[in-house]
């Protein structure tokens, strides 16, 4: 069996429990409201920003600021758009700790822009992971719980969330399998390759099976899976 711990943006501890490989690394997703706008920030290991700047076409970061206890990068790239000759500002942003790093990529924006957003929030790094909660004061608002996204060879890639009333609202209508993990529902996507829902009493987990996942082996890989949601102190 192997037991992890990560914590989400929003400030819950997720534990995993299962006879898998569950060492491979996590990242959280939280949408924050601000000034009429929403803005996506995703936490993960300490090469996270790197990665998404990479990703974004950004060569490196040209600003770098003491911020919250870690250090904040910023990177920028010009996008034109070949039909109306028009170019935009793809900013990449990361907040980056001991161990894990928080990313999120903006349009258009100002370095005061990006201070005035991370301004916004308390940013707080753990040994599980990092949370960020509106400043005391700020407009900012966390807009929904937090998504946990996770890679378990052999099975899929999870998105797990708390067992909310809105997450409740989405799952199928129909009667799902039984486990002692939870409910277990199978349903297709648009693309008609096969996906799994599972109700667990305290999170709802999507499972997207890999392409070398017998899709057959799920409803086993699951039973045996342990997940809790618990509350911890924040600062």
């Amino acid at each position: 069996m192997t037991t992890v711990t990560h914590r989400t943006l929003d400030g819950w501890r997720l534990e995993l429990d299962a006879p898998l490989d569950l060492t491979r690394p996590f990242t959280s997703v939280i949408d924050v409201g601000l000034g009429g706008h929403r803005y996506e920030f995703t936490a993960g290991e300490a090469s996270l920003g790197a990665q998404v700047a990479a990703a974004a076409g950004v060569g490196g970061f040209a600003e770098e600021f003491t911020i919250a206890a870690g250090t904040l990068l910023i990177g920028r790239r010009k996008v034109a758009d070949p039909r109306t000759r028009l170019a935009d500002d793809v900013t990449v942003a990361t907040w980056r700790g001991r161990r894990y790093s928080l990313v999120t990529t903006l349009y258009n924006a100002s370095t005061t822009d990006v201070l005035w957003l991370l301004g916004a929030m308390r940013i707080a790094e753990y040994p599980d992971g990092i949370t960020v909660i509106p400043a005391p004061g700020s407009a900012a608002t966390l807009l929904g719980g937090s998504l946990v996204l996770k890679e378990v060879p052999g099975l899929g890639l999870l998105e797990i969330t708390g067992r909310t009333r809105d997450a409740v609202a989405q799952l199928p209508s129909w009667a799902g399998l039984s486990l002692p993990a939870g409910e277990l529902f199978r349903d297709t996507l648009s693309n008609g390759a096969p996906y799994f829902v599972l109700a667990a009493p305290a999170a709802v987990v999507t499972v997207l099976p890999l392409a070398s996942t017998a899709v057959d082996d799920v409803p086993a890989l699951l039973s045996g899976m342990r997940i809790a949601m618990r509350a911890a102190p924040r600062w």
